[in-house]
């Protein structure tokens, strides 16, 4: 494997246009446009330094319900190594555009809360193309440290639609939480104007998400929720009974076409929590996840928690 280590954190922009750029016909062809591969760009990208920014946090908190305290949401840590996703994707090596990958699971493994003030080093890599149903499945997987410890990690697979194999099983949704409906414990009136909202504090502005008249071109009829935007507002939900380390998996089913009205659910048993996002009339659901406590080992010298 081949390991860069950047300067700086990527510009969301200028990357999206690189990503979106194969769906111009011909584009491919140019060195620089992702396309051409066959396989994933065996390389690991390192982003040393990292500071989450105060101000920014407070807004992203504010947008997906979570209470300001001195700690990161624990899907902060996915808006910092974003802009790193974006460069994998963006570059000349990686097999296909970014625009029209579909988000299906993503799993958070916090082994202890990070602090405001903490410097993390992110690193962020792809793993190998998977065979689909309906097309072919990657994952980006995402690391935290501070020093030599991890204190955060993250799976997201993605669906490249079409050529899928009628053999393949797919992926195997390990978050269960939306197969069974429990009664609903709180009811979000979703804005049409969410997903701009959400990518102001994320930096996500895939196009799906933004307008209509973006998100039509890409088949859907209305702009849609991000999804971990809906991962992170389920969290926010169960922020006074998460522990301090965890594993978050969750399944996304079927998008939240903006503006929308759904319903959290949720049920505890030993140390696991099942939670649902859905369609507050139909019951359908657009989230399934599950969360799981995870004991960690102290470290003998600092008393800070590994595995």
């Amino acid at each position: 494997m081949r390991h860069r280590t950047l300067t700086r954190s990527p510009s969301i922009l200028p990357l999206y246009a690189r990503a979106a750029a194969p769906l111009i016909p011909g584009a491919s062809l140019l060195p620089f446009v992702p396309g051409r591969a066959s396989e994933m760009p065996d390389v690991e990208l390192t982003l040393p330094d990292v500071a989450a920014d105060t101000d920014v946090v407070a807004a992203y908190a504010k947008v997906c319900g979570f209470t300001l305290r001195d700690t990161l949401p624990a899907t902060y840590p996915h808006v910092l190594a974003f802009p790193l996703h974006m460069a994998l994707m963006a570059d000349g090596s990686f097999p296909f555009g970014a625009i029209g990958l579909v988000h299906v699971e993503n799993r958070i493994v916090q082994r202890r809360p990070i602090a405001l003030g903490e410097r993390l080093t992110l690193r962020v890599r792809a793993t190998k193309l998977e065979p689909h149903p309906k097309g072919r499945t990657f994952s980006i997987v995402s690391r935290a440290h501070v020093g030599r410890e991890q204190v955060w990690e993250e799976t997201s697979t993605m669906l490249r639609r079409g050529g899928g194999s009628a053999e393949s099983g797919g992926s195997k949704p390990s978050a269960n939480g939306g197969d069974v409906a429990a009664p609903a414990t709180a009811e979000w009136k979703v804005g049409g104007d969410l997903g701009r909202r959400y990518a102001a504090v994320s930096g996500d502005r895939n196009p799906i998400h933004l307008h209509a008249w973006a998100a039509k071109p890409l088949g859907f009829p209305r702009a849609i929720a991000h999804g971990m935007w809906t991962k992170a507002r389920a969290l926010a939900a169960l922020e006074r009974r998460l522990p301090a380390a965890f594993a978050v998996d969750v399944s996304f089913r079927r998008p939240i076409l903006l503006p929308a009205t759904v319903a959290f659910d949720s049920s505890a048993h030993d140390d696991e929590i099942d939670f649902a996002v859905r369609d507050a009339k139909r019951g359908t659901a657009h989230l399934a996840g599950r969360l799981q406590r995870i004991e960690t080992k102290k470290k003998a010298s600092s008393g800070r928690k590994q595995d």
